[in-house]
């Protein structure tokens, strides 16, 4: 099994960056604008990217400032059974979050551009929680 990882420091608290995992809204702020669901333990996220496709995520655990963690239920079929999980704590006065994207079955092409997708997504969570305005798929600021 192949996992995707990234680590990164965002100059914000980590309530803020929680919240900006845990909210629809915040969600639909750095990750895409098309963000519905319930984000609590045993609920359901949807997240779709217009034509291209959507995943759906089930909310497996939840630890206030500290973790967050999904798992796959619907979307495409490399994706499905994965776990996706964002781990904070503080380290030199940022947020440091330890992003994982596990259980891939193999670490073929997708799972490539998934991975520089995820820096890219990434990035843009930390720009909301610095400067208040992300990058989302389907949003004003989205670079295609």
């Amino acid at each position: 099994m192949s996992a995707i990882k990234h680590l990164l420091h965002i100059s914000a608290a980590k309530e803020k960056v929680y919240n900006a995992l845990t909210t629809t809204e915040g969600l639909a702020n750095w990750w895409t604008v098309q963000t519905s669901g319930e984000s609590r333990p045993s609920g359901i996220l949807e997240f779709r990217f217009g034509e291209m496709g959507y995943n759906k995520m089930k909310v497996t655990e939840l630890k206030p400032n500290e973790l967050v963690r999904w798992e796959c239920i619907d979307g495409p079929q490399d994706w499905i059974g994965t776990t996706i999980s964002f781990q904070l704590d503080e380290n030199d006065k940022k947020t440091r979050v330890r992003f994982e994207h596990a259980g891939w079955k193999e670490a073929n092409d997708f799972f490539g551009a998934c991975s520089f997708s995820w820096g890219r997504y990434l990035e843009s969570l930390r720009q909301l929680c610095q400067t208040g305005k992300g990058e989302a798929f389907g949003s004003e600021g989205y670079r295609k």
